[in-house]
C-alpha cells in the first residue's frame, strides 16, 4: 500500500479492489483489478481465463460442419453472424456459388440478430446506470425476434441456421409475415427508447464527456464496431467489404466524433434504425431458388490460408483458417471484436470514478465468452 502525503492534515491512499469475476456490471465472468484513490480510478487490469473453453483448439479436432456449432457459443448474442463468418470462409475456400436466396436470407437474419443484440444491450445499459425499466422494454422487443428465430431454426440463443453451402432449413412459411409485423412494431418502439433513456438528463450527465476515446487511439487499439465508429473511425465491414446481400442495400454507417460513452450509446441506437431499414429493403425481395447447394459429407479445404471477416453486433469478427487438405483445419484463429475493445478499457477509464467505469464498460458491450475463447 502506497501512502502519499498531501499536507500535515490530509493523506491520500491508493488501494486495490476486485470488480468481479461475478459482478452484475461485467455481463459475464470477468475480473477487473482496480487501483483506486478514493473513488478515482488509477488503473484497470482485466483478468481473463475464468470461462476459457479452448474453442479454437477444439476446432482443430472437428470437421468444418461441426466448427459452425462452436461459434455461437462465443458471442452468443451474435450467434447467426458468427455462424455465417465460418460458412463464408469455407465457401470461399471451396469456391462454392451460393444461391441468391441464401445470401438474402442470411443478411435478413444477420440484421435481425444485430437488432436483437442491441435490444439486450440497451436494456442492460440502462439497468447498469439505475434505469430498471429499460430492461423490461428491451427484452419485450427482443422476445419477438427470438420467437421468429425459434420458428425458423428451433433455437433462441445458440442458433445453428447457417451451414457450409447455405442454410440448414428454408425459412418458415410465416417468416416474411412475422418479420414485417416486427418492423411495424419496432418503428413505434425505438422513439420510446429515446424518450425513456436517450433524452434523460440524468443519463446524459452520467455518459457525456465520460470514457473518451480519440480516433487515433481507437485505430491504435484495434477498436471496431460501435466503439470505433463513435470515435469517428469508419470501420463497418458491411460498408468496406460487403458480404452476402449487403451490396444490394443502401444504409448509412453510424458515425459520431465525440468518442465518449454517450456517443457509443447513440451509435447503437442509430444502428438499430439502419438494420431495420436493411431488413425492410430485403423482406419483400427474397429470390426463389434453393436454400442450400450440395456439399460432400466430409468437407476438405484445399491446402492454403483463408480469411473472412464480418460485422457482428460488437464489431469485426475475423476467421483465419490454415488448411493442410484434411477434414479439420490445421489451425483456426478467431479475431474477436470484444478482445480488442476490452484492451482499451484502462486507457479510457483512468481518471474517472467507479460509477463512470460501469457506464463506460456498458457501452463497450462486452460478451466475455467472445473474449475468453
Amino acid at each position: 500500500m502506497e501512502t502519499v502525503t498531501l499536507n500535515s492534515n490530509f493523506k491520500s491512499e491508493e488501494y486495490f479492489i476486485n470488480m468481479g469475476p461475478q459482478h452484475p456490471a461485467t455481463h459475464g465472468v470477468l475480473r477487473l483489478l482496480l487501483t483506486i484513490d478514493g473513488e478515482i480510478i488509477k488503473k484497470v487490469e482485466p483478468d481473463l481465463g475464468y470461462i476459457h473453453r479452448s474453442i479454437e483448439k477444439m476446432c482443430e479436432r472437428d470437421s468444418y460442419q461441426q466448427i459452425v456449432h462452436l461459434t455461437d457459443r462465443m458471442d452468443y448474442l451474435s450467434a447467426n453472424i458468427n455462424n455465417e463468418a465460418v460458412c463464408l470462409t469455407v465457401e470461399n475456400a471451396l469456391q462454392l456459388e451460393i444461391p441468391e436466396r441464401v445470401k438474402v436470407i442470411r443478411t435478413i437474419i444477420g440484421e435481425l440478430t444485430r437488432i436483437s443484440s442491441h435490444c439486450l444491450w440497451w436494456g442492460v445499459m440502462g439497468m447498469d446506470v439505475g434505469a430498471l425499466t429499460t430492461y423490461f422494454y428491451g427484452f419485450r422487443d427482443r422476445e419477438l425476434l427470438n420467437d421468429i428465430f425459434e420458428e425458423t431454426c428451433g433455437a433462441r440463443l445458440t442458433m445453428n441456421y447457417n451451414v457450409p453451402g447455405g442454410l440448414m432449413f428454408d425459412i418458415h412459411p410465416n417468416f416474411v409475415k412475422r418479420v414485417k409485423e416486427f418492423i411495424a412494431h419496432f418503428k413505434t418502439k425505438l422513439p420510446e427508447y429515446d424518450r425513456l433513456l436517450t433524452d434523460n438528463v440524468i443519463f446524459q450527465k452520467r455518459t457525456k464527456g465520460v470514457g473518451i476515446l480519440s480516433k487515433e487511439d481507437a485505430i491504435s487499439y484495434g477498436a471496431s464496431g460501435p466503439v470505433g465508429r463513435a470515435s469517428g473511425y469508419s470501420c463497418d465491414v458491411r460498408k468496406h467489404h460487403p458480404y452476402s446481400a449487403l451490396d444490394k442495400v443502401t444504409f448509412k454507417e453510424a458515425l459520431r466524433t465525440e468518442g465518449d460513452t454517450y456517443a457509443r450509446y447513440l451509435v447503437r441506437i442509430q444502428e438499430m434504425w439502419e438494420s431495420l431499414s436493411i431488413v425492410e429493403q430485403l423482406i419483400d425481395n427474397i429470390p426463389e431458388g434453393e436454400y442450400r447447394v450440395p456439399t460432400k459429407a466430409v468437407i476438405k479445404l484445399p491446402k492454403g490460408e483463408y480469411f473472412q471477416k464480418v460485422e457482428t453486433a460488437r464489431g469485426e469478427l475475423g476467421v483465419y483458417i490454415i488448411s493442410t487438405g484434411l477434414k479439420s483445419p490445421y489451425r483456426l484463429k478467431f479475431r474477436s471484436p470484444g478482445f480488442s475493445n476490452l484492451s482499451l478499457l484502462n486507457h479510457i477509464a483512468v481518471g474517472g470514478k467507479i460509477g463512470d467505469l460501469v457506464a463506460t464498460m456498458a457501452t463497450l458491450d462486452l460478451v466475455i465468452p467472445d473474449i475468453d475463447r
